[in-house]
């Protein structure tokens, strides 16, 4: 779980500008990536099960320019990791 939550949170913090961090279901493996804008994984064939914003206005109030404290923050405290599993388990994997 450590190594997927820094591989996770780096995706995050290497997203340039304005996207997603994503943990996706593609070909019956797990995924991390990272997508611009509003693109979602969904278009490159992957089915996505959890996805973190790290367009500014996610976190700017709170976090300033410190996105990677930001992901910190949400992968140790805000993730429903019960609700990804039923996602993973609903993946077909």
């Amino acid at each position: 779980l450590e190594k997927f939550k820094t591989d996770f949170a780096a995706a995050g913090v290497g997203q340039f500008g304005s996207g997603w961090a994503w943990l996706s279901v593609k070909n019956g493996k797990l995924e991390i990536s990272k997508t611009a804008n509003g693109e979602s994984p969904l278009v490159h064939g992957a089915t996505p099960i959890l996805g973190v914003d790290v367009w500014e206005h996610s976190y700017y109030i709170d976090y300033r320019n410190r996105r990677p404290d930001y992901l910190k923050a949400f992968v140790d405290h805000l993730v429903n990791w019960e609700y990804v599993d039923e996602l993973f388990s609903k993946a077909g994997v």
